[in-house]
């Protein structure tokens, strides 16, 4: 869990000075999963990314596409 907490942090800084590595579009197979599962999720980027912990860790939930970028975003 530490370890995750740890690696959203490094994104979110990653994300914050390098907006234009991480495509949005890249993130659209997990935005109903995030709209159902998470908080406060509005549309932009970084409200994904905040969810991507919530999304892993209750990864039987959500589907094999929202997986694969889980995977490729290291939460999975």
């Amino acid at each position: 869990m530490m370890k995750r907490l740890l690696l959203l942090c490094i994104i979110v800084g990653s994300s914050a000075t390098a907006a234009s590595a991480v495509d949005m579009s890249a993130l659209l197979p997990c935005k109903p999963a995030a709209q159902r599962y998470c908080e406060r999720t509005g549309s932009s980027m970084m409200d994904l990314i905040r969810c991507g912990a919530t999304l892993a860790a209750i990864s039987e939930k959500v589907g094999l596409r929202c997986k694969e970028v889980l995977r490729r975003y290291g939460q999975l």
